[in-house]
């Protein structure tokens, strides 16, 4: 099984979300769609920009900790690193119709999306 530590951005790229998932593609989906009342959905946070990948689940873990204790400066070091253009690391992963779809109806997970 693998294990994922990411962070996220909005389109103005003001605020970064760091979070760790088993399921990327299942976890993106539900930021995109604002399955989750909170943070990522008030502050319109879906754009995924720095992936990393794990084996073990204590390891994704200890990352997480670790990036959620950097400042927002040593985050952009390392997304621009990585990602210097910033782009949506999960485009083309789904159908924008399914997003929408789930958006206008409140499904609150991706059963039947597609993902390419």
């Amino acid at each position: 099984m693998q294990y994922y530590v990411y962070i996220l951005t909005n389109r103005w790229k003001t605020v970064l979300y760091t979070g760790m998932t088993r399921d990327i593609e299942s976890r993106v989906f539900d930021h995109k769609t604002k399955a989750t009342k909170g943070f990522t959905s008030k502050y319109n946070v879906d754009r995924l920009v720095h992936l990393e990948t794990f084996a073990h689940v204590e390891d994704a873990i200890a990352r997480e900790k670790e990036l959620k204790k950097w400042r927002r400066a040593w985050k952009e070091s390392l997304i621009n690193e990585n990602n210097p253009t910033w782009e949506d690391l999960s485009e083309g992963w789904y159908d924008e119709r399914d997003i929408t779809e789930a958006i206008r109806t409140g499904r609150r997970n991706n059963s039947g999306m597609d993902i390419h």
